[in-house]
């Protein structure tokens, strides 16, 4: 499957092309991202790195939704995670992320 790229060499589409873009601290349009956002991010990815983990099943579930619902209907997603014996979505996540819908 090709990948979507940019005037220069770096690849748009996929998990990892955010990750790329600020390791090299270059914007998908070829702009240089500021040094402040770029440290910014670097602090607040550290105290990330940091934090106690609650276990894989509740952070598969969570990039589930918050991906998902970008991508997959509310009703298909809710039963997409049932099937998958997942917790069906919560109130407070069907307001957050498809509320505006």
């Amino acid at each position: 499957m090709p990948s979507e790229m940019n005037p220069g060499t770096q690849t748009t589409t996929g998990a990892d092309a955010v990750d790329q873009a600020i390791a090299t601290g270059i914007d998908f349009d070829g702009s240089a991202i500021p040094p402040a956002k770029l440290e910014l991010y670097r602090q607040v990815m550290a105290l990330e790195a940091g934090r106690q983990r609650s276990g894989v099943s509740n952070t598969m579930r969570s990039r589930i939704v918050r991906i998902g619902a970008k991508h997959i209907p509310q009703e298909e997603l809710n039963q997409m995670l049932i099937n998958a014996n997942f917790a069906p979505l919560k109130d407070k996540e069907i307001a957050f992320y498809y509320g505006g819908k």
